[in-house]
């Protein structure tokens, strides 16, 4: 993109130059921006994109900002509340937060040689005029309702400042709730198709994990970093990741066969500016590596048997005082900090997340994709524990389990929790709204019981079996352990939970876990109907993706495994595992008269609306799916 003066561009409308004339300024000195758009996050995470001329938003720019545009349920993923005979929804500007320009690359606006811009807006979405929903909406009022309730909670128990380097409440100017997020994604040239052994082999040779890239990714990557510099993300790093194999140089002189996994990181913000520059970035990512030929998927896991992609979960809460003194609330005192892992306040949004991950999981995983991620061995986390680290002097780095207590020796402020299960397609708003809400509730117990920090690292580092005064009896949370390696699959699930397998089992807690879902309705905060309507929506999404894409790209990829040897030129060996394989195949895909092959029996199920059986149907087509792929594997490798 080097034929775009990038000095030129306008790329943020910040929050604090959001006045009409502001406004009006910017996009009056750039004319290449000929579009607005208002950006609402639905329920399921998607967001909305319309394009408004400039011209008509500068007639009324107060009119648009009060009022926003008009759409209709049909738009949006609201189920249960934007019926067909009730779905008038507005989209209303945030003027709270940073506006982004999304560039058009490939246009340029003849007048300025510069890209044609749409001004992206992130919004609310506002339903029947008064009832605000969606997922921006969400997290707004749960980080709105933290600060105000967690203020409360530090005032009537003042016992805690002794651990903090605060006098009293009053010191306190206002509470700041960051977060941050890990971008993993793959990129490739289009068409190729993934080899699993050879991506496999790749992966344990350890042959790309912080390795140099070169040709277009190099050149992409490092293109992304310097745009999204401008955008003002603060990018601390862009490097190759843990999957993917060389690629190689071909005879047009052009790299071909890409396929190389890559991450992103940037600085934190506010929770809900760092959920909008998330959104924006991945468009950025997308755009950019796409002028080099280069597709790009935030799929979890993209390609089976290699590593998947995650977007570890940055989250911290600080206190800026009076005197202008920034307070991390997690850190213990300067005084403790050698012997004291975290401050009473700390210790319990640890456990509050812990204790309440049953019902946070539901907004991390709700996706098929999210599930073939979380297996055992790929450093994606399936157990409900954290890593403290086995001294307060000796920071945890603990890639095994679902939290990490991220800390660094002499820099209170760093102190905050990585959760490690999200991934690129997970929907941050939510995610960030229910840990929140989860943290609060830890923190609310743990002082209300007047707890000290050593009192705190004994409840969250209880055996099993041991009652207290928070946490399950019947549950261990805190490993320093390898949790993958250093315990069976049955002691897994006796001291960390049953993991879900399948989103169905993962939705089934918003019924099972009734006490632990109270904590997001806490003002409000999730109502009933936004609930309902949430798990509407991944289940409806579940049941479509199973039945339209799942099964069928199953059935296809059991046409595709041909018989390949001869009856007259093959040996026993050869006719043993294509047999074994043929039977597999048959019992999958291919109905009797007497028998329904598994792969109809899902789609029965759905269709009769047993999502119950269809859910266990589905674990067993994909172990009997793995295990056709690793027989045909056999039998093709023998042949010559």
């Amino acid at each position: 993109m080097l034929e775009f003066d990038f000095d030129r561009m306008l790329y943020t409308i910040p929050a604090t130059n959001h006045s009409e004339d502001e406004i009006r300024g910017a996009l009056m000195a750039h004319p290449e921006i000929k579009f607005i758009s208002v950006v609402g996050i639905d329920v399921g995470g998607n967001d909305t994109d319309e394009k408004i001329p400039v011209e008509e938003f500068l007639k009324d720019i107060e009119g648009f900002l009060k009022n926003g545009v008009q759409t209709d349920g049909s738009s949006v993923v609201l189920p249960k509340i934007a019926d067909l005979n009730n779905s008038k929804v507005d989209i209303i500007p945030d003027r709270t937060v940073n506006w982004f320009v999304d560039h058009n690359f490939n246009y340029t606006d003849p007048e300025t040689g510069l890209p044609i811009g749409t001004l992206r807006i992130p919004s609310s979405l506002i339903h029947n005029e008064s009832d605000r929903v969606g997922s921006r909406v969400i997290l707004r009022d749960a980080v709105f309702n933290f600060k105000e309730d967690l203020l409360e909670i530090l005032r009537e128990n003042p016992y805690v400042f002794k651990y903090l380097e605060i006098d009293s409440v009053d010191d306190i100017d206002r509470l700041d709730i960051t977060a941050a997020t890990e971008l993993e994604f793959w990129v490739k040239t289009p068409d190729d198709d993934a080899d699993r052994e050879e991506l496999s082999t790749a992966q344990m040779l350890k042959e790309q994990y912080w390795k140099r890239t070169t040709g277009p990714v190099r050149t992409a990557l490092e293109e992304a970093l310097q745009v999204l510099q401008r955008y003002g993300f603060e990018v601390e790093m862009g490097h190759k990741e843990v999957g993917g194999v060389k690629a190689k140089f071909g005879n047009s002189g052009r790299y071909d066969h890409v396929m190389e996994q890559l991450e992103i990181d940037w600085k934190y913000t506010t929770a809900v500016q760092a959920a909008d520059n998330e959104n924006h970035i991945k468009y950025v990512v997308r755009d950019v590596f796409r002028r080099y030929g280069l597709d790009v998927t935030f799929m979890a896991k993209p390609i089976e048997g290699v590593a998947g992609s995650g977007e570890h979960t940055h989250m911290g809460v600080a206190a800026i005082l009076k005197d202008g003194r920034r307070v991390n609330l997690f850190a213990p005192a300067d005084a403790d900090a050698d012997r004291q892992f975290m401050s009473p306040v700390g210790f319990g949004a640890l456990m509050g997340l812990l204790k309440n991950y049953d019902v946070i999981n539901p907004f991390v995983s709700s996706t098929n994709d999210a599930f073939n991620r979380q297996k055992p061995g790929y450093e994606a986390p399936v157990c409900v524990v954290t890593s403290l680290g086995h001294d307060a002097r000796m920071p945890s780095r603990n890639r095994t389990v679902l939290v990490g207590l991220v800390r660094e020796i002499g820099n209170p402020l760093a102190t905050r929790f990585e959760l490690r299960s999200p991934n690129p397609m997970s929907n941050t708003y939510l995610v960030l709204a229910a840990s929140y809400m989860a943290m609060l509730d830890g923190i609310k117990e743990a002082l209300e019981h007047g707890k000290t920090p050593e009192e705190l690292e004994k409840s969250i580092s209880k055996g099993y079996g041991e009652e207290d005064f928070y946490l399950d009896t019947d549950r261990v949370y805190r490993s320093e352990d390898n949790v993958f390696d250093d315990y069976t699959e049955e002691e897994r699930t006796r001291y960390f939970g049953e993991v879900p397998r399948t989103v169905w089992e993962n939705m089934c807690a918003f019924d099972k876990y009734p006490d632990k879902l109270e904590i997001f309705k806490r003002d409000d905060v999730m109502t009933e109907m936004a609930l309902a309507s949430y798990k509407e929506a991944v289940l409806e999404q579940w049941t479509m993706e199973l039945q339209g894409r799942i099964v069928p790209d199953t059935m296809e990829m059991l046409r595709h495994c041909r018989k390949m040897h001869k009856d007259e030129d093959c040996v026993d060996y050869d006719r043993h595992f294509w047999g074994k394989f043929v039977r597999l195949r048959n019992y999958l895909g291919k109905n009797t008269l007497e028998d329904t092959c598994l792969l109809a029996q899902i789609i029965d199920a759905l269709e009769a609306g047993d999502f119950a059986k269809a859910s266990d149907l589905q674990i067993e087509m994909q172990e009997k799916v793995e295990e056709t792929r690793e027989l045909y594997l056999k039998y093709r490798k023998n042949l010559f």
